[in-house]
């Protein structure tokens, strides 16, 4: 059967950066012929890309192989990425499993799989049936270079997630991603600058920039990573950016605000120690950049962030904040939250709690330590038990609603730019659903398709808890 007649099968698991991989296989997979189908049909192929960050994705990971090979028991499964990466034998010797691709060869998803499909075809109905699963090269070497891909389209029709580097050097106790991507490569610019622009000439106005760590962007880069000020520290024997310098990525954003048609860049999680005084000020000098951040926190309270081996100070990260709203009249500040890590008292909680409350997000993502087999933290002492961490973070959850809608509150009477994106039917009427730079969600109500235009408008209340109402100024 030839490549156009294939159906392939496309299911994506984990972060943003897995987004937009798949969404450069699936470019691939079309260029050469393979027919796209949706991952609940019968296909001749399926192709999973896995997630490793917990445990429960690694099961999840497992759950769509194997539900796969259930729906046709004669298709390829493939599975690539971070999975494959750290699962080892386990993953290897899965029979769900035909084909086991690594991240540093997604690029090359589309030769492994015409060579595997010729093979096998070659080798059916003989005793000596061939296959390619255990001979895959699944490199986690971390010198590697940048694996370039480069996205067209996506799914999404009016923002586009753009990779700018890959792999992370923090080797925080809870993480196993630094062994499932490996070590920090960053893209070189001119290959974001060349995709950017080729995404706007197919219609897109806001890019928000990704990767596994992008304030480490640049620190691989020889001729650049020592100069303009950098220092490197050493902790327990790792490399770590102390980011007080220039910054790459400030760099970067910068000559994207030069890109013609460009609307609003967005800029994925920043290291809070990033936002120093000069880079705050940069940043708010480019008016293209949204004023939304995503300063990880992970905790409130500095032993904890200790045992994490975060490298920041709770202080540290409260200058960052007070900072950026220095230079902008209200950032939309978000954040991650973990309760119930290893050795968290009641006390270290308190502290975490009234330290979030003290900041005031406009969005808090809170999640229970889960331990990750590999990393540090599955095996410290004093594991906190389930109920405990269920508790804490019902309480964190119910004050991140209070704090992000007290933030929505702001909006209403005042004036705003959204980009819409989708119709809705809300409450049996139809809606255009957008954002504002700094992500708040506002509906208009209208029967007029507005998906990827950009409106001034007036914000009036609340159409649910966390959607506002609007009305339009031109």
């Amino acid at each position: 059967m030839k490549n156009n007649m294939k159906n392939v099968a496309l299911h994506n698991l984990g972060c943003k950066v897995n987004s937009y991989e798949m969404d450069v296989m699936q470019q691939r997979l079309q260029e050469k012929g393979f027919r796209i189908v949706p991952f609940d049909a019968k296909a001749d192929i399926y192709i999973v890309n896995t997630c490793t960050v917990t445990n429960i994705a690694d099961r999840k990971s497992r759950q769509m192989l194997h539900r796969a090979k259930t729906m046709n028991p004669d298709a390829v499964v493939v599975a690539v990425g971070c999975y494959v990466q750290t699962g080892g034998e386990q993953a290897l010797q899965d029979k769900s499993i035909d084909l086991a691709i690594g991240n540093n060869r997604k690029k090359d998803l589309v030769p492994i799989l015409e060579e595997f499909l010729e093979q096998r075809e070659k080798n059916r109905g003989t005793e000596n049936q061939v296959t390619l699963r255990n001979t895959t090269v699944i490199d986690i070497n971390t010198t590697c270079e940048y694996e370039e891909m480069t996205l067209k389209k996506t799914a999404e029709h009016t923002r586009a997630y753009i990779k700018v580097q890959d792999g992370c050097n923090q080797f925080c106790s809870y993480c196993i991603i630094p062994y499932a991507r490996g070590r920090v490569r960053s893209r070189k610019a001119e290959d974001i600058l060349n995709e950017i622009r080729g995404i706007v000439q197919a219609g897109y106005q806001e890019v928000v920039l990704t990767g596994i760590h992008i304030s480490s962007y640049g620190i691989d880069f020889e001729e650049e990573a020592w100069n303009q000020g950098r220092s490197v520290e050493v902790m327990q024997g790792e490399e770590r950016h102390d980011y007080r310098g220039r910054s790459k990525i400030l760099d970067l954003v910068e000559q994207i605000h030069e890109i013609e048609g460009l609307k609003r860049i967005r800029l994925g999680s920043l290291e809070p120690r990033i936002i120093t005084a000069e880079n705050a000020a940069r940043l708010a000098s480019l008016k293209k950049v949204c004023p939304h951040f995503h300063l990880s926190l992970q905790s409130g309270c500095d032993e904890t962030l200790k045992r994490m081996n975060r490298h920041y100070t709770t202080g540290e990260y409260y200058e960052s904040v007070k900072l950026l709203r220095s230079v902008y009249d209200r950032p939309a500040i978000t954040t991650d939250v973990i309760v119930g890590f290893p050795g968290e008292t009641e006390e270290e909680f308190e502290q975490t709690y009234e330290f979030l409350s003290k900041v005031g997000f406009y969005e808090m993502h809170i999640f229970k330590y889960s331990k990750r087999q590999g990393t540090r933290a599955a095996v410290m002492k004093d594991q906190v038990p389930d109920q405990v961490k269920t508790l804490r973070s019902n309480r964190l959850l119910a004050m991140e609603k209070e704090q992000s809608k007290e933030f929505r509150s702001r909006y209403i009477g005042s004036e705003a730019e959204v980009l819409f994106e989708e119709t809705k039917e809300l409450n049996g009427k139809l809606f255009q659903i957008g954002h504002t730079a700094d992500y708040v969600k506002v509906a208009l109500e209208t029967d007029r398709n507005l998906s990827n235009c950009l409106k001034k408008v007036c914000i009036t209340d609340f159409l649910t808890d966390e959607i506002l109402n609007c009305n339009t100024l031109d």
